[in-house]
């Protein structure tokens, strides 16, 4: 049994008319402030254009730009003083192009983009989720439970992943990327990585539910330390924070006597970006210099692990930097529920 919509986290008030506008836009204003934005860079580099592109819906820079949000591929060019060019694929998508990206040239790109030119939802899919474990279900089937919570809203899977395991017989440290047949049993835990897209914006937020009955003391152990890390990590991000102190700050894992499969940090906006951060016992590669600035997106994604990575716990989500600090950008309930 699964508890209806009226469980699901409610939508704030400011973003009711966002969600029910026929296409999503951003005001005349933000478009005007963005490209002011972008050609005093240009201005600085001594460039006369940009050329941006998009894929498949990877990356966000088209829709930044233009409003609209890639489907195949597109690819422009910003000339200051001048209307933006944008070539699309396919045919097909070139009359909503033209809808959506209304103060561009758009065009259909031909057989090539390129050589005409010469790239909160996820809240709900963690509830849907959560409503809808049951000892018997498997995987596959709560795959299906994560991206019905979100698509009749307009929204479009980026990822699910998702684990299950006995908490008295762990053998799984992180959710998997694809779903298998094992079904939930009671003594499981369930966790799970969920992003899910509207209009090329997606968010990411990453939980652990105990089913049918209190966590172990090991894995209390574990999402203990990964809330002390997530908070540890929270309280240093802001400008001019190195990623270097991000992963001291994550060193109460290892105070712990525990490591991480999953990366600590990574960079968030239409895909996986930089910086891409590690913990102390397992790096991810040599730490950058530079430092976090106002208005980054990055996810906190503590992956909290016994040293044999036989156990594990997931939790965390997408946070803005701003001046004074974080904010976050999700509104499901942190914490390790018992469902």
């Amino acid at each position: 049994m699964t508890r209806g919509a009226a469980a699901w986290p409610p939508l704030l008030p400011r973003l009711k008319p966002i969600l029910e506008a026929e296409y999503p836009r951003f005001s005349a204003a933000e478009m005007a402030r963005r490209r002011a934005a972008v050609e005093a860079t240009l201005a600085a580099a001594d460039c006369d254009h940009l050329v941006f592109y998009g894929a498949n819906r990877a990356g966000s820079a088209v829709q930044w730009l233009t409003q609209w949000p890639v489907t195949v591929e597109a690819i422009g060019v910003l000339t200051p003083r001048e209307r933006d060019a944008l070539f699309v694929q396919w045919i097909n998508h070139a009359p909503l192009a033209k809808r959506l990206a209304a103060e561009a040239e758009v065009a259909w790109g031909g057989e090539s983009s390129i050589g005409a030119v010469i790239a909160a939802l996820s809240d709900r899919g963690m509830a849907g989720l959560r409503d809808g474990i049951a000892v018997g279900v498997n995987e596959r089937a709560l795959g299906d439970l994560i991206e019905r919570a979100y698509m009749r809203e307009g929204g479009i899977n980026v990822i699910h992943f998702i684990g299950a395991t006995s908490m008295h017989d762990p053998q799984l440290g992180v959710p998997a990327q694809f779903a298998s047949t094992r079904r939930v049993a009671k003594g499981d835990i369930v966790f799970a990585e969920i992003s899910a897209a509207f209009w090329d914006h997606s968010g990411q937020v990453l939980r652990s539910f105990a089913v049918g009955e209190e966590p172990p003391p090991l894995y209390r152990a574990l999402h203990a330390a990964a809330d002390a890390a997530f908070d540890a990590v929270a309280a240093v991000l802001k400008p001019g924070a190195t990623p270097a102190q991000v992963v001291e700050a994550a060193g109460v894992i290892e105070d712990a006597g525990f490591t991480i499969i999953d990366d600590l940090l990574h960079g968030y906006g239409g895909g996986y970006f930089p910086p891409i951060l590690g913990s102390k016992s397992r790096p991810a590669g040599p730490i950058p210099a530079e430092p976090f600035e106002a208005g980054m997106t990055v996810v906190v994604q503590p992956n909290v692990v016994t040293r044999d990575g036989k156990a594990g716990v997931q939790t965390g989500e997408l946070l803005l930097i701003t001046n004074s600090g974080v904010e976050r950008l999700h509104s499901f309930p942190r914490g390790f529920a018992q469902v």
